[in-house]
């Protein structure tokens, strides 16, 4: 939880620190950047909205590895750990590719996630707990998902929807809150711009990940869609089986919210859910014709 809390914190100051450099180099080019003018707003919104996300995306690797304690996978210590980066690897060759970094991380939950902010400098990590639960088969069904991940390009799609829908949230937010603030005493204005704008940014936020929730869990379909074309429909089908019956056996531990939606487990449909529930995908896959 502490390194966790550091993390957050170390990434919103160079997020702001970013933030400012980048709006200075703008106006340096005169570029409106005036958040008082539509096309200045506009332009602070885009900075604001993208800058977080890319920000995160290229910390993802060293951020993930640090949240779960992950360790790389250099020398094989173990058949396992050969085994792991033998099947990476042939994954990749598969995807023409260059092959991720693999790690593995101690845990009960049986997981796996990808990071990485490029197809060629990516990361697939793997819990303890996956690979005791889960036979060989199983496991390269979950890694022939993350690679489908990485070949996809996931998480740099992923970065860009949601740096365009940050850009809308603010933009919006700011230009209801001003009308707002426009209609009561100029005492009063600062005050309610301020609560207006903290208020629709949320409101705003909330109906803006239903979209981006939705857009996970399509990207979720295609990465099972990945593994089946890759490593077998029968593989990703019982990793999927796996994960349904160890599910409420371990105690869960939530990825960090990062490379969550970059997981593999996933129990239920909800619209602010990242992962379709394993029934859907396992239907998905089985009336695929692969």
């Amino acid at each position: 939880m502490f390194k966790r809390i550091v993390l957050f914190l170390l990434t919103n100051i160079a997020v702001m620190v970013m933030f400012s450099i980048i709006l200075a180099i703008l106006s340096a080019f005169g570029i409106n950047t005036d958040p008082n003018t539509m096309g200045g707003l506009l332009v602070f919104s885009a900075v604001f909205g993208f800058l977080g996300s890319f920000i995160s995306l290229l910390l993802s690797k060293t951020m993930a590895l640090r949240s779960v304690g992950g360790r790389v996978i250099e020398n094989p210590a173990n058949q396992d750990e050969a085994w792991l980066l033998s099947t990476v690897e042939r994954l990749a060759m598969q995807w023409n590719l260059k092959t991720p970094q693999v790690a593995i991380y101690d845990s009960p939950d049986p997981n796996a996630f990808a990071t990485g902010a490029r197809k060629n400098a990516s990361l697939i990590a793997v819990s303890t707990g996956l690979m005791q639960c889960m036979t060989k088969d199983e496991v390269e069904g979950v890694l022939g998902h993350e690679m489908a991940h990485i070949g996809n390009g996931d998480m740099v799609t992923m970065t860009l929807i949601q740096g365009v829908v940050n850009t809308f949230v603010i933009f919006f937010s700011r230009i209801i809150a001003q009308i707002a603030a426009a209609q009561v005493k100029e005492q009063l204005a600062g005050l309610v711009f301020f609560v207006c704008n903290i208020v629709l940014q949320i409101v705003f936020g909330l109906l803006a990940s239903v979209v981006v929730m939705w857009f996970s869990r399509m990207r979720e379909y295609r990465a099972d869609a990945g593994s089946a074309k890759f490593v077998g429909t029968g593989k990703m089908v019982a990793a999927l089986r796996k994960l349904q019956q160890m599910h409420g056996q371990v105690e869960n531990e939530p990825l960090p919210q990062s490379v969550n939606a970059m997981g593999i487990s996933g129990s239920r449909d909800s619209l602010f859910s990242t992962h379709p529930s394993l029934e859907n995908r396992i239907a998905r896959l089985q009336q695929s014709p692969m």
